[in-house]
């Protein structure tokens, strides 16, 4: 059984949303919000489809547009069995460092809104790796799960992370060929540290690139670890799908990762 750990569903067209869900049958999709508009239709998908869970709110580029009572409509939500994380959240100063402060309060609000719910929380952060790990510092001890999606960094840096206990979320970016960093990453550090991701429709993994990815292709990233730790890719499988269940306490039998179908 594969588990997308983070895809966004709200950008495909009713025909593309058919397919997409006809591939993932047998799986198990967490789609992420990043506003009050993303954040309900996750809500709602989460309450239409079995195999689909969810994620919870505001990402760092939304801080200046957020209103008033996202947060008040974020605790409602956090209070349903299928909103398992806060995310998609962190810090991103690529396109401005402007709001620096605002993104830090917001991120720190949130990460405590998970704590007070027991919800794991899903990270983003580009151009901005040591505040997010200087502010996860301060939580080490706070018994949440911690997700940094779409990891980049270098081996360095994914140590201390993963010192922290924060789980690695890897997609399809390692299948470029110009993602040594990451590939070295996957190659040192144990698939216990690992869980897999698409970002759909998002970093469309070879051979696909150019084209709208889907949560079915976390197959082709399994494959790719599989190849770079000269492991089965069942085994690949496996082991992340077994990570993602325990991180964002997934009701899923254990057991059923064995007994899924590709």
């Amino acid at each position: 059984m594969l588990i997308d750990t983070h895809c966004h569903l709200d950008d495909y067209n009713e025909e593309e949303l058919k397919i997409v869900l006809e591939h993932m049958e047998n799986h198990v999709m967490i789609v992420s919000g990043v506003n009050d508009a993303t954040n309900q239709r996750v809500f709602e998908l989460c309450h239409k489809y079995d195999n689909i869970y969810g994620t919870v709110g505001i990402h760092p580029e939304e801080v200046d547009s957020m209103q008033t009572d996202s947060f008040l409509q974020m605790e409602k939500m956090l209070q349903d069995d299928k909103i398992v994380a806060v995310g998609e959240i962190g810090l991103d100063y690529h396109y401005t460092k402007e709001n620096m402060e605002k993104q830090k309060e917001v991120f720190i609000k949130q990460i405590e809104l998970a704590h007070k719910y027991q919800k794991a929380v899903v990270i983003h952060s580009r151009d901005a790796i040591q505040d997010t790990y200087d502010i996860l510092c301060k939580y080490k001890d706070s018994n949440i799960p911690f997700v940094l999606h779409a990891y980049s960094g270098s081996v360095e840096m994914a140590k201390q992370f993963i010192d922290l206990g924060v789980v690695l979320g890897i997609g399809g970016v390692l299948t470029f060929k110009n993602a040594e960093k990451l590939k070295e990453v996957v190659a040192t550090y144990s698939l216990s540290h690992f869980v897999l991701e698409t970002d759909s429709p998002y970093l469309t993994p070879e051979p696909y690139r150019g084209t709208k990815n889907e949560p079915y292709h976390t197959l082709l990233v399994a494959e790719k670890i599989a190849e770079i730790k000269k492991v089965l890719v069942e085994q690949v499988i496996e082991e992340t799908s077994r990570n993602a269940i325990q991180t964002f306490s997934l009701p899923i039998d254990l057991q059923s990762i064995e007994e899924r179908k590709m």
